[in-house]
């Protein structure tokens, strides 16, 4: 869609490049006590901060151009590079707006798989919508309104995403407390009737062991990554695939033993409760699948599916403390004895099952309002784009332009702006000639 008071351009017509070996920082020994940012176009954008005094970029603002991947960042601040795989865009005239520029850029699609570099073959030459200049500022403005409101809108879904992680943990502790239920509903549980007890039922405690087996998983072979120990057919679990297995269901791997591997190892059986002692501590999962895992991971089994989830959740509740028990080491990890040594809860079975099913209650609130959480947090880029796309198809402006129809005619015009606009940039290239 073309506004008919708006006129078409390239990009090299706004913008001019300058190449950035000049402002390459000479060390990479940053520090945050140091002033001058390092950028990169990427997503870390800044790499730190050098003392480095000569040869800063202060010709502002400006957009710098990752030349082989097209990200791309709107600077207004003074800055070294990193490396010379980028272009530092300037305005080829008084009369361009930067931001302006970059927010159209930023609506650009272009397939970037081939390695080469893309400003002066690709991207120079694409065409960009020219508004009348007090329409381009307007258009900035809503677009960083609207952006803000959506930045807003994304910290409160994040807040919201990390009150329900508490919640949890809450409704965690409530459980193990008993205080989802009355001392007489407890008593219920277990067929008593004497309601003349005057304190609540405690549960007794003890060791996993009691509970059902548990001991570490087998990768006896050296080295662990031996190619001659995998195939297509045993499952080989890891603790990264524990961590995070959807809806604590362990289905997916991307490494299977094959005979050889087995014998070295142990095959567990389905409804296996995998607990993390190294790298990811005291995260658990359920295994849905017959499989290996190292001994990097321990497995509990129980006759009962329900004191199974009763243990995963106790562990949940006291991962922090496990957690803060791994030794300091190159890769955190906790000793098996820790776990032998711990005293669990050992409620009677009935008791066990109402724990169980009041945290599954719970947890399936949460899990509906994450999910909810996490499909806004999708489509927020999408958002994103369409605030962009509505820019720069005119809807942002519409009523303003009605109303101020006297302010984008005449000399104020696109078409008057792209004319000054070409006659500075003629300029700039004609000094430049000279200069070389």
């Amino acid at each position: 869609m073309m506004i008919k008071e708006w006129e078409i351009a390239k990009l090299e017509d706004v913008l001019d490049y300058i190449q950035p070996t000049n402002y390459i920082v000479a060390s990479t020994k940053y520090s945050d006590s140091y002033t001058i940012p390092v950028l990169t176009a990427g997503k870390s954008f800044i790499l730190g901060y050098t003392n480095e005094k000569n040869n800063i970029f202060d010709r502002l603002p400006t957009i710098i151009f990752d030349d082989f991947t097209t990200a791309l960042k709107f600077v207004n601040f003074k800055f070294k590079v990193k490396s010379s795989a980028m272009k530092i865009l300037v305005p080829t005239s008084s009369l361009v707006d930067v931001k302006y520029a970059y927010y159209f850029m930023k609506t650009l699609r272009i397939n970037a798989d081939t390695h080469k570099r893309y400003w002066i073959s690709i991207f120079s030459q694409l065409p960009i919508k020219i508004a009348p200049l007090p329409e381009q500022q307007v258009i900035v403005g809503k677009i960083e309104q609207l952006s803000s409101d959506l930045d807003n809108a994304i910290d409160n879904l994040k807040k919201a995403k990390d009150q329900l992680k508490v919640y949890r943990q809450s409704v965690l502790k409530y459980a193990f407390e008993g205080r989802f239920y009355s001392k007489q509903e407890e008593l219920k549980l277990l067929n008593i009737f004497d309601f003349s007890v005057a304190t609540p039922i405690s549960w007794k405690t003890g060791k996993l062991s009691e509970l059902g087996e548990f001991s570490r998983g087998k990768s006896k072979h050296r080295p662990r990554n031996d190619p001659s120990l995998f195939g297509e057919k045993y499952p080989f679990i890891q603790t990264g695939e524990i961590s995070k297995a959807e809806n604590r269901r362990i289905r997916s791997y991307s490494k299977a033993y094959n005979d050889t591997g087995l014998k070295q190892s142990r095959l567990w059986k389905k409804g296996t409760l995998c607990i993390t002692i190294a790298a990811n501590i005291a995260k658990t999962a359920i295994l849905d699948i017959d499989a290996c895992f190292p001994d990097s991971v321990v497995g509990f089994n129980c006759t009962s599916d329900h004191t199974t989830k009763f243990v995963m959740y106790y562990i949940d509740l006291i991962q922090q403390y496990l957690d803060n028990k791994a030794s300091a080491t190159a890769q955190k990890n906790i000793n098996i004895s820790i776990l032998t040594q711990l005293d669990f809860p050992v409620p009677d079975f009935k008791i066990q099952l109402a724990v169980v099913s009041e945290i599954e209650s719970h947890f399936s609130v949460c899990d509906k309002m994450e999910e909810t959480i996490n499909n806004s947090l999708d489509r927020t880029e999408v958002l994103r784009q369409s605030i962009l796309k509505q820019a720069f198809e005119g809807k942002l402006t519409e009523g303003w332009r009605r109303n101020n129809h006297g302010l984008i005619s005449g000399e104020n015009s696109a078409k008057a702006l792209l004319e000054r606009i070409k006659t500075d940039r003629e300029a700039l290239e004609s000094t430049k000639k000279r200069k070389k």
